[in-house]
């Protein structure tokens, strides 16, 4: 997500800001502009480039000449359908209104649910568009905050921007689960406020970071600059997502106040201490694994190659309609250079394993290339839970780790070792306290009854209690 209020050619802004995001949603992109009196955009399926045109960009930044927002979609609710391309705009009582969001919320279906048998007509199936039907509501509109009051009604993961005709609001959820920015571009001597979800939008847009907003804030952008208002106070714990760091974020980026590549390279040392091994090479999986095979390399004193080499041009491999086809895929995405693993003990570092059906393939390329031994090492733990707070893993019984010991797993993949960093040698890298980041799909154990919502009664009088 992305918004800038106050700049020229805005849209322009937003556009760079999300190819810089890119890898937080592949399936479908979005630019939000406002003149100060209505709202327009577009919308599509696909990467950022394909969904924008030159003349689109030049309609939308002479259109927009007071703000923009943009989204890249990742669906974790509702399903990779146009209709839920975000960000999502509307018209309400009060006028039009664009929102995007990322994360997930545990008790929008309930509130869908409610919504849908008062009569309310949705366009969408994600649970993002329980927010507007929320703030257009007549208890909201009529309470003194109706952007707070509607938040306190709000379970789960949620950061948010949203565009009305005269300002940008942004907020995240008390749990501050995911990532969410405050920075400042420059212009011809002046200063543009903007949020994104990750500070690699702001150094590609050229905007100097400020601050993170806060769990339990909103922020607010208009012609005046910046103002600030809480609407919760900040969980305790936090619930802010450690796979951020393990895989989701761009290594370029600050997050959660510590630079991702950095903690990457960490991880990796401290799988090395963990599972040291003698060993010829370390390789990485790309590109995920690339910052932590570097820091198992560094620990251990192992030489660094990389041997499997990532063919850019082909797309995603699961979509592919028969096994066979799968597989050739998974050969033409990963080519393996076999003159650097032939008769070498190899140590393969990745950042997870979800399903295990693509791993398995590529341990078997490796072994085809003449791989002495193979020693599987993983920067985080085993993912043995679903996650219910913004990224999409497979249901349980997808999952390779559930039900499934360590040995099982790598018999299955069939490695000569398979070690998994322990959660205490993750948390150990982790910036701040480690009791305020969320492990559930690793541990099970959730900040919010994922089963058994709050009911709206008492998650209002918990968030609101400070009002």
């Amino acid at each position: 997500m992305v918004g800038v209020w106050g700049l020229p050619g805005a849209a322009n802004a937003v556009y760079l800001a999300l190819y810089a995001q890119q890898h937080r949603g592949q399936e479908s992109a979005g630019i939000a502009v406002t003149d100060g009196d209505d709202i327009d955009s577009k919308l599509g399926m696909g990467l950022v480039p394909d969904v924008f045109s030159p003349d689109d960009l030049q309609r939308l930044s002479l259109y927009g000449t007071r703000g923009a927002i943009g989204h890249n979609r990742y669906s974790t609710s509702g399903g990779s359908l146009a209709c839920n391309t975000q960000p999502l705009v509307e018209q309400t009582v009060d006028g039009s209104v664009a929102l995007a969001h990322n994360g997930n919320l545990v008790n929008g279906e309930a509130h869908r649910r409610k919504f849908a048998e008062a009569g309310h007509l949705f366009h969408t199936t994600s649970d993002t568009e329980v927010v507007i039907h929320l703030l257009a509501s007549p208890e909201q509109r009529n309470a003194p905050d109706p952007l707070a009051a509607t938040l306190r009604r709000l379970q789960g993961a949620f950061s948010l921007v949203l565009m009305f005709p005269d300002r940008i609001e942004a907020a995240r959820d008390p749990w501050g689960w995911r990532p969410l920015v405050l920075g400042e571009l420059e212009r011809e001597g002046k200063a543009f406020p903007v949020v994104a979800s990750e500070t690699v939008a702001l150094d590609v847009m050229g905007a100097k970071y400020v601050r993170e907003v806060e769990p339990g804030e909103i922020v607010t952008l208009t012609d005046e600059g910046v103002s600030s208002r809480r609407y919760a106070d900040p969980s305790d714990p936090l619930a802010q997502c450690i796979f951020e760091h393990v895989y989701f974020a761009s290594p370029a980026s600050m997050v959660f106040g510590q630079n991702v590549q950095t903690a990457r390279e960490q991880m990796g040392e401290a799988l090395a201490r963990e599972a040291p091994v003698v060993a010829d090479w370390v390789m990485p999986m790309p590109d995920s694994g690339r910052s932590a095979a570097n820091g198992y390399a560094h620990e251990s004193g192992i030489p660094y190659r990389e041997a499997i080499v990532p063919n850019r041009y082909v797309g995603r491999t699961f979509i592919k309609p028969t096994q066979h086809e799968r597989e050739a895929a998974v050969r033409l995405k990963l080519n393996v250079v076999r003159e650097i693993v032939d008769g070498k003990k190899l140590v393969v570092v990745d950042d997870s394993i979800v399903r295990g059906t693509t791993t398995k393939l590529k341990m078997n390329q490796l072994r085809e290339a003449g791989a002495r031994e193979i020693h599987l090492r993983i920067s985080s733990p085993p993912i043995r839970h679903p996650c219910y707070f913004g990224v999409d893993f497979a249901s349980k019984d997808q999952l390779i780790a559930n039900n499934r010991s360590v040995e099982e797993i790598r018999e299955f993949l069939g490695v000569d070792s398979l070690h998994f960093l322990s959660l205490k040698g993750l948390l150990s890298v982790a910036k701040g306290n480690a009791r305020d980041y969320c492990t559930g799909c690793f541990s099970g154990d959730y900040r919010v009854d994922v089963e058994h919502p709050l009911t709206e009664d008492v998650l209002l009088r918990e968030q609101a209690s400070m009002f």
